[in-house]
């Protein structure tokens, strides 16, 4: 395995691993302040209005860490038709293409949302202002997304394969990521 492929694979390794801490830690914060936010207004009468937006932009993290993690496993949900026509073979050829097109249309979405959050930065009033840094996961959720899709066009589907500690006996070099 060339060095530059084993380089491209351990970035894909430290990407999971960051989205799967990003992921379960949004997920545990979410139920940890839903489960206040029911208890305050069952017991005390009481609820906390900053905790409905810290959730909405948590489920926003949620869901763009995990269809990077699902690309990247290739298990996103598919609209293909032309599949059921293409041999094998010509799916095969086609599929780089199409995760390159992927990658520079989350690409464009990422300006996109980079000129939305700055639109939303300026005019945030100044209490406001702390919820408009959550509102950063829309760049970098399509920026790690591209990031994905551009490193799987570099690398295919392929269980990657990165040497991380040496083979023993009869455990095979390559490490998969479940």
């Amino acid at each position: 395995m060339s060095a530059v492929l084993n380089l491209l694979f351990k970035i894909k390794h430290g990407l999971i691993i960051f989205e799967k801490i990003v992921a379960a830690s949004s997920l545990l914060l979410l139920l940890v302040l839903a489960i206040i936010q029911i208890i305050a207004r069952n017991f005390f009468d009481m609820g906390f209005s900053q905790v409905d937006v810290i959730s909405r932009h948590l489920i926003l993290f949620i869901i763009f860490m995990g269809a990077a993690l699902v690309s990247e496993q290739n298990r996103h949900i598919k609209i293909d038709i032309l599949t059921t026509f293409l041999t094998t073979d010509q799916q095969e050829k086609l599929i780089r293409p199409l995760l390159l097109l992927s990658a520079i249309i989350s690409l464009i979405f990422t300006w996109y949302a980079g000129v939305f959050w700055l639109d939303e930065w300026h005019y945030a009033p100044a209490n406001e202002r702390w919820s408009v840094y959550l509102a950063l996961i829309l760049p970098v959720g399509f920026f790690i997304l591209s990031l994905h899709l551009l490193l799987l066009t570099l690398t295919g589907f392929e269980h990657e394969c990165v040497i991380l500690e040496p083979p023993m006996n009869n455990k095979p070099p390559c490490s998969e990521i479940l």
